[in-house]
């Protein structure tokens, strides 16, 4: 049984405004994860920009399969003409528009075409599958089904290869095998949807058409859907893969463990600077040189202190910076207020 547009628009309408507040509210939650954790934001790491440069690639091969150029021929749009035309007129128009010249598939399709169950299949599947299959009759209509699933699933398993190449933990390391499993979810999710769009689709709706624009050209409008799907998957699982490895959003907290084993190695470090210092303190200590360097450095250090600070203008610079900052009148009637209360309460309780 076909999902009609109508069931969606149902299915939307009941489940949009429980799982819209949720999807948000869970995104706002990733996006808040670092700064609650308390990770920087870093670059994209070179393994990251290595997968999402592919991820680009791919992507943007899968919308150039969409256009017109790639799309394999469709006899009645090229023809202008109409689904029950006579097979000689159909063919006689192809070949007028293709300087008198027929290839072999035409031919092929031109013999395909002698029923109307013919043409309706041919609207489903598409030119090769009608022209090549040699098992498949219009009276068992699945035959053409069964023929046209490697073809439907190999833009589907090429796309699933990449995929599991990007979120490889050997290719892009711990950043991308957390998308694994979401990544291949999705590409199985989709091309068990194709799958099933296209064997539940209704071929026979077409026979009711009597023009070309009430055609459903079902073959061609599925090619840019799929790739079109194709190209948004890749593109949010690498919008995933940016975000994570960036740490903007997604992020898994650090463990115990984790946490415990980076500040062992804080604390690892600052104990080695500081016995780096203290070996040096020792040093200079022990040495009478160095001590002497040592206590000369002091003594002119604050003959030069006692100087500047002896000098008028800093003196009053220093005056002028506490003025600023801290009244010195109301401190010490605050002072003398406290010392009058405390004096007061003990002379009262005596």
């Amino acid at each position: 049984m076909a999902i009609t547009w109508g069931t969606i628009k149902s299915l939307l309408i009941f489940f949009g405004p429980i799982l819209l507040p949720k999807a948000i509210s869970y995104y706002r939650r990733a996006r808040a994860a670092p700064s609650i954790h308390g990770i920087p934001i870093r670059p994209v790491p070179s393994s990251v920009s290595r997968s999402l440069s592919i991820l680009f690639l791919i992507a943007l091969i899968f919308l150039l399969k969409t256009l017109p150029p790639f799309l394999p021929p469709n006899l009645f749009s090229l023809t202008s003409s109409r689904l029950q035309i006579p097979t000689d007129v159909l063919f006689t128009r192809l070949s007028s528009l293709n300087n008198g010249i027929l290839t072999p598939l035409d031919d092929t399709l031109r013999q395909k075409f002698a029923s109307l169950e013919s043409r309706l299949l041919y609207l489903q599947f598409g030119p090769d599958v009608l022209a090549h299959c040699t098992f498949c009759t219009p009276e068992d209509p699945k035959s053409y089904f069964y023929y046209t699933i490697p073809a439907l699933l190999t833009p589907h398993l090429f796309n699933l290869c990449v995929l599991a190449l990007v979120t490889s933990g050997l290719f892009t390391g711990r950043e991308g095998a957390i998308w694994r499993t979401t990544a291949t979810t999705a590409a199985v999710g989709m091309a068990l949807l194709d799958i099933y769009i296209t064997s539940s689709y209704s071929y026979q709706s077409n026979s009711r058409a009597t023009r070309l624009e009430e055609l459903d050209f079902f073959y061609w409008k599925m090619i840019t859907y799929r790739y079109i799907g194709l190209s948004l998957l890749d593109g949010i699982i690498g919008w995933l893969l940016y975000l994570s490895s960036t740490n903007r959003a997604f992020l898994n907290p650090p463990t115990t463990a984790e946490r415990i084993e980076r500040t062992t190695k804080v604390l690892e470090q600052a104990r080695g600077k500081l016995g780096a210092v203290g070996l040096v303190r020792n040093t200079v200590v022990r040495d009478r040189e160095l001590r002497a360097v040592v206590e000369e450095y002091w003594v002119r250090e604050g003959n030069v202190t006692r100087e500047v600070m002896e000098d008028r203008a800093v003196v009053d610079g220093v005056r002028n910076a506490l003025e600023n900052r801290v009244d010195l009148v109301a401190v010490q009637r605050e002072a003398e207020s406290f010392a009058e209360a405390v004096v007061g309460g003990k002379v009262m309780g005596g």
